[in-house]
C-alpha cells in the first residue's frame, strides 16, 4: 500500500506541480532570450516541449519499474534515477517559460501510455529486461536530443546548455542500467519503440 500511495504522488506530482531542481539550472546566467526572433522563440519551445514531454516520460517508467519489482536495489537505483529526471523537468520548464510557451496538454496520456508500457515490461520481462527497457530508452532519449542540438537555433545558447546536460545524464543513465545487468531488447521491440517516440515527438511538438 505504501508503495501504491508513493506511486499515485509521484504521478500527480510529475504531471501537475511545478518542479524545483537540486542542480543549478546549466542555463543560469544566460540571458539570450531577447537575441531570439519569435520564429526562433516558437520553435525552440516546441522543441523544449518535446523534451519535457519525454521527461514525464521518464518519469512514469522508472516509477512503474520501481512498483514492478521486488528488488530493493533496483528499486532503490530506479528511484534514484528517477530524482534526477525531476531536475529535467524544472530546467525544461523554465526554458518554456522564458520563451513564452507551455508544456504538453497532453501530459497525462503521456505518463499514463509510458507508466502502462514500463510496468507491463518488468512484470513480463523480469528485472533485467526492465533494466534493458530502460537502458534502450536512454539511448534513443540521447540520440533524440543531439538532433534537438542540431535544430535549435543557433543562437539559443540557453536551450542548448540544457539539452547537452539532458543529453550527458541520459548516457549515463543508459550506462549504468548496462552495468545493473539490462538485457539487450529484441530488434523488434527497439524498433516499436522508435515508432512511438516518433508519434509523441510529432504530436508533443505541436499540442
Amino acid at each position: 500500500m505504501d508503495a501504491l500511495l508513493t506511486t499515485v504522488d509521484r504521478a500527480m506530482r510529475t504531471v501537475f506541480a511545478h518542479h524545483h531542481a537540486s542542480r543549478t539550472n546549466p542555463a543560469s546566467g544566460i540571458t539570450d532570450t531577447n537575441s531570439l526572433s519569435d520564429a526562433e522563440k516558437r520553435e525552440a519551445s516546441a522543441l523544449m516541449r518535446v523534451n519535457h514531454v519525454g521527461e514525464v516520460c521518464a518519469q512514469a517508467l522508472y516509477t512503474a519499474q520501481a512498483l514492478a519489482t521486488n528488488n530493493l536495489s533496483l528499486r532503490n537505483h530506479l528511484q534514484a534515477a528517477c530524482d534526477e529526471e525531476t531536475d529535467h523537468l524544472a530546467w525544461t520548464e523554465e526554458r518554456l517559460k522564458q520563451l513564452g510557451g507551455r508544456t504538453s496538454l497532453l501530459n497525462p496520456l503521456w505518463y499514463a501510455g509510458a507508466f502502462g508500457i514500463g510496468f507491463v515490461a518488468a512484470k513480463l520481462g523480469g528485472d533485467a529486461m526492465s533494466l534493458g527497457f530502460v537502458a534502450e530508452t536512454e539511448k534513443q532519449v540521447e540520440a533524440h536530443l543531439q538532433s534537438h542540438m542540431q535544430r535549435l537555433p543557433e543562437n539559443d545558447q540557453a536551450s542548448r546548455a540544457i539539452v547537452a546536460q539532458m543529453k550527458a545524464d541520459e548516457m549515463r543513465h543508459a550506462q549504468e542500467a548496462q552495468a545493473a545487468g539490462a538485457a539487450e531488447l529484441p530488434a523488434p521491440i527497439r524498433r516499436l519503440m522508435r515508432v512511438a517516440a516518433g508519434v509523441m515527438t510529432a504530436v508533443a511538438h505541436r499540442v
